[in-house]
């Protein structure tokens, strides 16, 4: 069946630019923001939208980002479309703010440009600032590039807002790497993409004056723990709810999204999982190795909350070996937050893949194709027992 595409214009953008379009095309009615490098020119962008009067936001300039999102809070509370972008130490400032909101069940959604959290003090990527906010009870969206980057964070407005999910959503970007760096993509028309999200009409708000009810309200052992349940099933749901917006969105823009991307993985026998913009990296090595006639593959996860385990696992039956790159370490010394996800997903395999760890990228260090294809070239040379004795966990590229 023909695809009905819609028209668009082919542009060169920073993902940071890309971003800040989105959500001029959204039209959110709040902005709240305070800047921080490397996200500093998405809101600085949309300010000009709203001084050009471009949008009708009400941009709010707060002195915080603990207050930016408080004041996203309030107005999705009030029953409006409320966004923010932030990186790094001020989504850290964010922290208890976070939980009030998935808590609330506010449909809200938020950039993060990724950068590495204090200290010592560094401006560049790795995912320690998204990574530690993973159990926050917020959705995760992870970006190759800066199409996907745009393409997300129009995709996140349906999925926070369905009425079986009402959760907020971020939307990752690597920094410097993604947000500031100049890249070709398709942006849809404007009015192609608010009828894509539609308007907004939540079914229950604190100024609905008609219907009152109370947000925020003490909830001690007799009802936090039901509340908190409700919350999981928001995230039980979105996993459906996410790939059906995705359908949605083929459909308008042609291009296809999923839970992850599996790439020549139908006859691997090793596997490298990896997020955001290294999976770029990973690929090229793929396809380069493929032409030696090493059978091997490559996972890219898009969504991490919620995670699609059993999908994942399915993909890797049959797999020999894989290796997870994590662009964060944990502190478990039990590997990155991506490795102890995924070896959780394939522990019912039979038999079960081996898997190893790899931390890279901490604070913006360079990951190089050389780097990559020594890890395949180990992976293809794993026999039993090999990977998790040898180490289970490698720094990839730190000076020992």
């Amino acid at each position: 069946m023909a695809v009905a595409v819609a028209l668009q214009k082919k542009v060169a953008m920073t993902g940071n630019e890309a971003v800040a379009q989105a959500m001029r095309q959204i039209e959110p009615d709040v902005v709240a923001a305070y800047p921080i490098t490397p996200a500093t020119d998405i809101v600085q962008y949309f300010s000009n939208f709203v001084a050009n009067g471009q949008v009708k936001t009400e941009f709010v300039t707060t002195e915080s980002e603990h207050s930016a999102m408080s004041a996203c809070v309030g107005a999705s509370a009030a029953g409006v479309r409320a966004m923010t972008a932030t990186a790094s130490n001020g989504l850290a400032l964010m922290w208890e703010v976070l939980y009030i909101a998935s808590g609330m069940r506010l449909p809200l959604v938020m950039t993060v440009v990724n950068r590495a959290l204090s200290s010592p003090i560094n401006i560049h990527c790795d995912h320690s600032d998204s990574m530690g906010a993973r159990d926050a009870g917020w959705i995760q969206i992870y970006s190759e590039n800066t199409q996907e980057a745009y393409d997300n964070v129009i995709q996140a407005i349906r999925i926070a807002q369905h009425p079986k999910v009402l959760l907020p959503v971020m939307v990752m970007l690597d920094g410097f790497i993604i947000s500031h760096a100049m890249e070709n993509l398709e942006i849809l028309e404007d009015g192609d993409v608010k009828e894509f999200i539609g308007e907004y009409r939540p079914e229950r708000y604190l100024l609905d004056a008609d219907h009152p009810i109370t947000i925020g309200a003490l909830d001690l052992n007799d009802y936090y723990f039901e509340h908190k349940r409700q919350q999981v099933e928001g995230l039980l749901q979105a996993r459906k709810v996410i790939l059906e917006v995705a359908g949605d969105y083929q459909r308008v823009s042609g291009r296809s999204y999923g839970l992850f991307e599996a790439y020549r993985m139908e006859d691997a026998e090793a596997a490298i999982v990896v997020m955001s913009s290294t999976a770029g990296t990973v690929r090229t090595v793929v396809d380069a190795m493929r032409k030696e006639g090493h059978r091997i593959g490559l996972i890219k996860p898009r969504v991490f909350r919620p995670f699609p385990a059993r999908d994942l696992a399915e993909v890797l039956r049959g797999v020999k070996a894989v290796a997870v790159m994590d662009r964060s370490e944990s502190m478990s010394t039990a590997g990155g937050p991506l490795f102890t996800e995924l070896r959780s997903a394939i522990y019912e395999l039979e038999p079960r893949p081996l898997a190893a760890d790899y931390i890279f990228g901490l604070g913006g260090r360079d990951i190089y194709p050389e780097d990559v294809c020594g890890i395949f070239q180990r992976l293809l040379a794993a026999k039993p027992g090999d990977i998790c004795s040898d180490p289970m966990v490698t720094y990839l590229g730190v000076r020992e």
